[in-house]
């Protein structure tokens, strides 16, 4: 009973939603859904970097950047990845460093034996100084399970 007068109301309301829009007019319906950032790169990487280097940032803050900088479409910069690796030595978490770096490896997608090695030419100095592995020297790039590929 409750469910059939449920489901009549949500149909005259419905219907009626419909009726509405079909009355505005369409200049009125348009509206602005993509906001463009008119930020360059270099203040992107500035604003980043800034945000790494705070004393009192914490080990979320430090994810939801990290996080923030996986979802858009580029590449960090060197001096990005420094200040996040040394963010993560100061709230000392070292898996969130070694973590970061595969994400940044993922990130450079196809182009990765042109700008992988790069990133670690810049960033290799830091990576000695605050005693964090590559994933690679870690064995993360062999997975420890696989079998070999019968099509080999």
């Amino acid at each position: 009973m409750l469910r059939s007068a449920l489901s009549r109301a949500s149909c005259l309301a419905r219907a009626s939603l419909l009726e509405t829009a079909s009355r505005v007019p369409a200049a009125t319906v348009s509206r602005n859904v993509s906001k463009h950032s008119t930020e360059t790169d270099a203040e992107l990487d500035a604003r980043y970097e800034a945000y790494f280097s705070r004393n009192d940032i914490d080990g979320w803050e430090i994810r939801k950047a990290m996080n923030d900088l996986c979802g858009m479409d580029l590449v960090p910069e060197p001096k990005i990845i420094i200040a996040a690796l040394k963010a993560c030595r100061r709230v000392n978490d070292y898996a969130l460093a070694v973590r970061f770096m595969e994400a940044v490896k993922e990130k450079c997608g196809n182009k990765q034996k042109e700008i992988y090695p790069y990133i670690l030419q810049e960033i290799g100095p830091t990576l000695k100084e605050l005693g964090v592995n590559t994933p690679e020297e870690l064995g993360y790039d062999k997975p420890e399970l696989a079998l070999a590929s019968v099509y080999d």
